[in-house]
């Protein structure tokens, strides 16, 4: 079957096809471990200025419209998608793979995807589905024309920039033109499911997700950098998957085939897991420097600090067979609070928990956007990723409300960020050792059954006590010399968490779950 006339497609090629494929085009090189090593040109993340979904009957009232999701009109989608037709013409071959989003066979969403590049078709192997079995007969299938080196124009096209992202709930199709970095054609579908499974009574999420040995099933909320996919990825717990999930009555189940992890930094000893993971044949660096050796050096940001590794589950050593697993029991915010306010572990009720799940708080910790620079800096991303949900935001707080409420699933807020004072001004950034005893606690319920207290100004419970953990890191205004300047940095933060909720309406238990300013 051929995609266009005069061009050759090369249709459902393995991953060691694409990866020849990728080397002969000269499209990067393979690293020392064997992994391919490209480079994403200017674009080394999203381009979120440049995204669009097409505004019509289907979606006029159904999505929440604004910097986010810019609408644009069918006859602008069409015709720039005649013209990635045209372009796919004049190539010597182009790659397609027929896929699937969604490990659910009731609700997953086949998607045939259409590449200029090899490795961009070898990226879809790795982080959708490859097997479209239970979907391929239906008739909602979805299609993803990706012409990397085809840029537009903004007097012709209707385009704000050189490049697109466009997304066509009514003609099921999204189109990117002039987008190297691969992260936007899963950040697209993800955004499909995100508009498609409300109506299905699922909750779909941006969080990664485990399961123990012994069965408890963990969601780990949180923007990149926040420690989404190296604290899921735990040699004691089966990895179900690493960035996007739906929460069914009785269920969650991941929407990948695979993982897109933050390599900036990249520890062995660290984050051993995701580090074998992206040393396999196969593997795909973006934007990663190689030594003169070839090894590939982490700790290089003259690119980006945006770094990436993609790869199949397989390439794990242990993740959950069915790519799915049973109600989660436990539920975690990541948060990155570079201001040293929060506590490293905090227990919230259902009310608290829809409050500080639509603020999002966190900070911008090596952005995914593109343009963004490694200054950290804080930011309210609602649901955990604001740039993915095309629906009002309450849609999902509700929903969120009511599997907490079915599941009896116990909610934390776990910082990530720094302690002992605020980013830059005497503080740093939580070990991640630390961090996984939070963790532990969490999920082996020792933390709820720990003697509790109030956190002055938040309202939420904080454990007094943590097995292996320092009291004082507990307990964030201990750790401040000045712990007046603490008070006041507090406030700041308070007053930063009120003045972003104001755009919300919520119910009175809600908005009485938030903070109040610390009375000093």
């Amino acid at each position: 079957m051929s995609i266009c006339e005069g061009c050759m497609t090369k249709e459902d090629l393995t991953i060691d096809q694409l990866l020849a494929c990728a080397i002969e085009n000269g499209e990067g090189v393979l690293a020392s471990t064997g992994a391919f090593v490209t480079n994403t040109g200017k674009r080394t993340g999203r381009s979120p200025k440049d995204r669009f979904i097409v505004k019509d009957s289907v979606t006029a009232d159904t999505v929440h419209w604004g910097a986010v999701n810019q609408p644009t009109t069918p006859a602008i989608f069409d015709a720039l998608w005649q013209k990635t037709e045209e372009h796919f013409k004049s190539l010597d071959q182009v790659y397609l793979s027929h896929l699937q989003v969604g490990a659910s066979k009731s609700h997953g969403v086949a998607v045939n995807v259409t590449t200029e590049f090899a490795w961009h078709s070898l990226f879809a192997k790795h982080l959708f589905i490859d097997d479209n079995s239970s979907t391929t007969e239906r008739k909602d299938t979805w299609t993803i024309h990706s012409a990397a080196t085809l840029t537009t124009d903004p007097a012709v096209d209707g385009t704000y920039g050189d490049g697109a992202v466009m997304i066509n709930f009514t003609a099921r199709k999204i189109l990117l033109c002039g987008m190297r970095y691969a992260g936007e054609m899963k950040k697209s579908m993800f955004t499909v499911l995100n508009f498609l499974l409300t109506d299905e009574d699922i909750l779909p999420m941006h969080c990664s997700s485990n399961v123990s040995d012994d069965g408890v099933v963990t969601l780990f909320f949180g923007l990149s950098g926040t420690g989404k996919t190296t604290l899921s990825a735990d040699e004691n717990c089966l990895l179900i998957g690493d960035d996007e999930h739906g929460w069914t009555p009785n269920s969650v189940f991941n929407f990948e085939g695979g993982c897109y992890a933050k390599t900036i930094n990249l520890s062995q000893k660290q984050e051993p897991e995701i580090w074998h993971a992206i040393s396999q044949k196969g593997a795909i660096l973006e934007n990663v420097v190689l030594d003169s050796s070839g090894t590939p050096d982490y700790d290089d940001d003259r690119h980006t600090q945006n770094t990436r590794g993609a790869y199949s589950r397989s390439y794990l050593s242990r993740c959950a067979a069915d790519n799915a697993a049973g109600s989660p029991s436990v539920v975690v915010f990541l948060t990155c609070d570079c201001y040293s306010v929060l506590p490293p572990l905090a227990s919230l009720t259902k009310e608290q928990a829809a409050y500080y799940f639509l603020s999002g708080y966190t900070a911008l910790v090596g952005s995914t956007e593109v343009g963004s620079t490694s200054a950290i800096k804080p930011t309210f991303s609602t649901c955990f990723g604001a740039p993915f949900f095309p629906r009002p935001a309450q849609v999902y707080a509700e929903l969120l409300m009511k599997r907490i409420t079915e599941t009896n699933a116990q909610v934390y807020l776990i910082n990530t960020g720094w302690t002992g004072g605020a980013y830059g001004q005497g503080g740093h950034r939580f070990e991640i050792s630390t961090t996984r005893k939070m963790v532990a606690a969490a999920t082996s319920g020792t933390a709820a059954k720990a003697q509790m207290k109030v956190f002055p100004g938040f309202g939420f419970m904080v454990p007094q006590e943590i097995e292996g953990v320092d009291s004082k890191l507990l307990t964030p205004k201990a750790s401040w010399q000045d712990q007046d300047a603490y008070d006041t940095q507090a406030n700041t933060l308070i007053d930063m968490f009120q003045d972003n909720f104001k755009k919300f309406s919520v119910s009175d238990a809600v908005l009485q779950a938030g903070p109040t300013e610390i009375i000093t």
